[in-house]
């Protein structure tokens, strides 16, 4: 006989926050969690963690994980599409964000689902290759597609785990907290590395991080910069620590779209979104999917766009249709890309 646990354990869990006079209230209809009253301030990481919890006690080996969305018909999404792809763990929140869920989904359903992410920590990443020899070395550059999908995921969740008003240079202040994060969720940046960033002294994007329940920083000013993160899912991710400061390293010059020094945050957020997306020459994305990355709007999204283009990094942009956008990389980018191969 067979046994199977696959029918008993769905692997979806949901969790609630109520407005009260006194502050929100947390439920979960999983457990015996009920009334729960979190800081103000950190009641969406409490939301967070604890259907992080759950997914970690109702473990399930990879064969036997389903995606929940077919499971429900596909409701979950409005466009009707074929599963594809491993299953991961999404996380989803609706527009108030007072509900929360996560669940087992395939890759194709999370991505056509609207205010959702991959958690960062149960991605299934390539195999570290073991270079050999010195030629095997030079043939996997630092810098090459596991980099730029390390940081897509993270974007992609730090969309959902931030508040939707999250400044642009505090989103790329926690996409290097994340992943230079150790085991424990514990981040030290030396003053240098922040002034290279030209974050040196911006006390208030730690304010806005801390605001959101994201991290805690435990004495400020402070060298160098010392900080934990809240956030369960950054507390055990499953990638290699080397591997996320790679990833982290890519971030900070993400050829081949790395915008010039000095420019706005959110353009060098839109210009870092862009190149985690792009392939070879071109690159494509659905436009909800950009402006939730870059905390843009539409309107705000095109205008970062076009002075992408007027700093020759982009020779254009188009519509696909109303869904999706394209671009392709401008000359003189290809071929500084192409320098950096050799």
């Amino acid at each position: 006989m067979r046994l199977s646990t696959h029918d008993t354990m769905p692997r979806i869990w949901t969790v609630r926050l109520h407005s009260q006079p006194g502050g929100p209230l947390l439920s979960c209809p999983h457990c015996t969690l009920h009334g729960y009253r979190p800081p103000a301030s950190s009641a969406r990481s409490a939301a967070l963690t604890h259907l992080a919890r759950h997914a970690q006690h109702d473990a399930l080996p990879g064969h036997l994980r389903t995606c929940q969305c077919r499971a429900r018909g596909c409701s979950w999404h409005p466009r009707r599409r074929g599963c594809a792809g491993p299953v991961l763990l999404a996380a989803t929140c609706d527009r108030s964000g007072r509900m929360w869920r996560l669940a087992d989904a395939c890759a194709a359903c999370a991505a056509a689902t609207s205010y959702t992410a991959v958690v960062p920590d149960t991605l299934p990443g390539p195999a570290p290759a073991v270079a050999t020899s010195r030629t095997a070395r030079r043939s996997n550059p630092l810098h090459g597609p596991g980099e730029r999908l390390c940081v897509r995921e993270m974007l992609t969740y730090l969309a959902v785990a931030l508040p939707r008003y999250s400044s642009p240079a505090a989103r790329l202040l926690a996409l290097q907290c994340a992943l230079r994060a150790d085991h424990q969720g514990h981040v030290r940046l030396p003053n240098g590395f922040l002034r290279g960033m030209r974050l040196r002294g911006r006390t208030e994007l730690w304010s806005e991080l801390e605001h959101a329940g994201w991290l805690i920083c435990p004495a400020r000013p402070h060298s160098p910069m010392e900080t934990r993160l809240l956030d369960a899912a950054m507390q055990s991710q499953a990638s290699g620590r080397s591997a996320r400061a790679r990833a982290a390293h890519w971030a900070l010059h993400p050829t081949p779209l790395a915008a010039p020094r000095g420019m706005a945050p959110s353009v060098q957020l839109t210009a870092l979104t862009l190149a985690a997306h792009t392939c070879d020459s071109t690159g494509s994305a659905e436009l909800d999917v950009l402006t939730r990355l870059c905390g843009q709007s539409p309107q705000q999204l095109e205008d970062l766009l076009d002075q992408l283009v007027r700093s020759r990094l982009l020779t254009g942009w188009r519509h696909i249709s109303h869904e999706e956008i394209s671009w392709r990389l401008s000359p003189q980018v290809e071929v500084g890309r192409a320098a950096v191969q050799r």
